[in-house]
């Protein structure tokens, strides 16, 4: 049988090649008349240009590949892919990011997993991006890391037609680090397509992606004193430096599925002018996805209190959620593009089984359903520009409303105003409501005593190619949600020696959850400007933030400033362009947030003040044709620099000098 499907497929083969060979041979004509025809003009071939490879993301504005080198393109070259100026990594590539600046204003209407430091790099459902290219095209990210492993990101994305376009994508990742037990290491797929009808009627996008991003946990230094600050040479080589942990990771794993497709009632005309005629459409939304997150140690130990239920120690928490959404769709010329919509939104979040203690009853799982309408607004006239988002939940007990407003006014080509409106209500994360571990301190249950927390901000600001770019935030937050730890839950200290999260000692505080019962009223300025001379360049981001609290429950240091001086030139009679420069990067000392490897999760601390140090990279990056290469000196100034304080969290140092290179490259097909 098997035998004879072979001998059928190679028969249709050669058939099928046989056919179109035929279909090549000459024809002889049986017309004999002689005519004489006029020689075609032969069709002008559309030029391609940059405009051409079209990247939309997923509130559908596009904007187009862009292939040059700027300062810019410098400070998004990382693993995240995007300005990092706000956060501070720690000392390998792919671990958590501490916070140097935050934003409260959620664009998730519902909660999340938690385990938020364990996110960074994650591809959230808005961080997908779609194609429209006029010939194959594919990037390549490569980078460095630290010790055994690199950094590549690699896309591909063709149109078979016109109107249909696909793209695939794939992140590998793997750093094993400076110190010991802190390798990551990530694979995070992702493949689109979006498709357009030839009439405009029917319009249709979609994703998935599958992600997994792993992290081995080291609890931070055992002895920072002795091994770390000291700047003893033994320990130059930081491989010999002791650890908390030597036998744990977490990991975060996702898959989604995304279907957004819509179908327009009316077919869509343009008039004489190009603008778009009155439209009216409906449309569906689809996302459907299964996420969990694990802490995982082979044997327990101390440094989470020990009172473990099990041996080996093996937390996950999963997450499944659906999501629908239904919308009517009307727009033109003169009143914009309006839109309504009715969610559905389901959950399931639950552990492994119940537990049950000797005071209490911790529950496994929190499911439901939530339903909820919403309207969209945008509109243009003429320098005004207008957006909007409004969300009211009707049923579930996880949401409230969300209210997203902004207008921006261009008053010419080099100058634009700006002001936006957010306010929302929800429930903090899954992770706040609910949490089991193995470990006996970290088992909660927390639905019924928690409140929705409340956000309220006004943002405006001004971007002026001549004054430059600054921005004001004000924030006010109610029952704010955090992670912290009560003083009695602090480990003994050894008598003389100074308050410090694991000096000396192998145990950290027992964290938990916590709401804040006054308001917190935060405020952010914000000031980008670049000065030019000739082919000199300074650029400068400075950064001011302030906190009004009852209790100190949010930390942020009070500025933040990045300044780069480069130099930019075609070399090799313009066969190449270089940057060449150096970075400045320096934040005052504060409570710095500290790290919970168990739960993934950033905490309180106000025990200790870290910050206050220089961070200064050198790079040299170069561009040629479509392939920008990248090479950076990073942490230059701890070649002379003997003062070993920088640190990315408490326990955590951030690395040490290292040189690091890479590139990007575009080519077409």
């Amino acid at each position: 049988m098997r035998g004879f499907k072979l001998l059928l497929i190679l028969f249709l083969i050669c058939g099928v090649k046989a056919w179109a060979q035929n279909d090549l041979l000459p024809t002889i004509p049986t017309d004999t008349t002689k005519r004489i025809q006029r020689p075609e003009k032969p069709e002008a071939k559309q030029e391609i240009t940059i405009a051409n490879y079209k990247i939309i993301n997923h509130r559908r504005d596009t904007v187009y590949l862009d292939t040059s080198l700027t300062i810019q393109k410098e400070y998004r070259y990382n693993f995240l892919r995007r300005d990092d100026f706000e956060l501070m990594p720690f000392s390998n590539i792919g671990q958590p990011y501490n916070s140097l600046g935050v934003n409260f204003e959620e664009e998730h209407f519902y909660p999340k997993i938690g385990a938020r430091a364990r996110h960074f790099g994650f591809f959230e459902t808005e961080d997908v991006k779609y194609y429209n290219v006029a010939t194959p095209m594919t990037e390549l990210f490569f980078k460095t890391t630290l010790e055994q492993g690199q950094l590549l990101d690699a896309l591909l994305t063709f149109n078979t037609s016109e109107r249909l376009n696909f793209s695939i994508a794939f992140i590998g990742f793997r750093s094993l680090g400076k110190y010991q037990f802190d390798q990551a290491q990530s694979g995070r797929f992702r493949t689109t397509f979006n498709y357009v009808t030839q009439n405009n009627r029917y319009m249709v996008r979609g994703h998935y992606a599958s992600q997994e991003l792993d992290g081995e946990e080291n609890g931070g230094l055992l002895n920072r004193e002795l091994q770390f600050e000291s700047g003893d040479e033994d320990f130059l080589d930081r491989a010999r430096v002791d650890v908390l942990i030597s036998n744990a990771n977490n990991t975060v794993n996702s898959k989604r599925y995304f279907l957004d497709h819509q179908f327009n009632l009316v077919r869509p005309r343009r008039d004489s002018l190009k603008t778009r005629s009155t439209l009216l459409a409906i449309g569906h939304q689809f996302n459907y996805e299964t996420k969990s997150y694990s802490f995982n140690q082979t044997t327990p130990g101390e440094v989470f209190g020990g009172n473990a239920l099990e041996s080996p120690i093996r937390d996950k928490a999963f997450l499944r959620t659906m999501y629908n959404q239904v919308s009517a769709n009307f727009s033109n010329k003169t009143l914009g593009r309006v839109s309504g919509s009715l969610n559905f939104y389901n959950y399931d979040y639950s552990f492994r089984s119940l537990l049950i203690l000797p005071d209490v009853t911790i529950p496994n799982q929190l499911t439901g359903s939530e339903i909820a309408v919403g309207g969209d607004y945008w509109n243009r006239i003429g320098p005004l520009e207008l957006r909007g988002k409004l969300r009211f939940n009707l049923s579930g007990d996880l949401t409230g409303t969300l209210f997203d407003a902004e207008a921006s006014y261009r008053l010419n080509d080099k100058n634009r105003l700006f002001a936006a409106l957010y306010g929302s209500s929800r429930m903090p994360n899954f992770n706040f409501l609910l949490y089991q571990s193995d470990y006996l301190n970290y088992n909660w249950s927390n639905l019924d005593s928690f409140d929705k927390q409340q956000t309220q901000s006004i943002h405006f600001g001004l971007d002026s190619d001549f004054f430059g770019n600054i921005s004001a935030k004000f924030t006010t937050i109610d029952k704010y949600a955090y992670f912290g730890f009560n003083d009695e839950d602090l480990p003994e200290v050894v008598e003389g020696e100074e308050e410090q999260l694991g000096n000396n000692g192998e145990q950290l505080p027992f964290v938990r959850p916590f709401q804040a019962t006054g308001s917190i009223n935060y405020l952010k300025v914000k000031y980008q400007k670049e000065f030019k001379w000739r082919k000199w360049a300074l650029n400068n981001t400075v950064m001011y933030q302030n906190v009004g609290q009852d209790s100190q429950v949010l930390n942020v240091p009070e500025i933040v400033t990045r300044n780069t001086l480069y130099y930019s030139s075609d070399v090799f009679k313009k066969a190449m362009y270089i940057q060449t420069g150096v970075t400045f990067k320096y934040f005052t000392s504060y409570n710095m947030d500290a790290y919970n490897p168990l739960l993934g999760e950033f905490y309180i601390q106000n025990n200790e003040t870290l910050g206050g140090y220089p961070l200064i990279d050198v790079f040299i990056n170069a561009r040629v044709r479509q392939t920008r290469i990248y090479f950076k000196a990073e942490h230059l100034n701890t070649v002379w620099d003997n003062q070993f304080n920088y640190y990315a969290a408490p326990n955590y140092p951030y690395r040490d000098f290292v040189i690091r290179f890479g590139l990007v490259w575009n080519f077409f097909s």
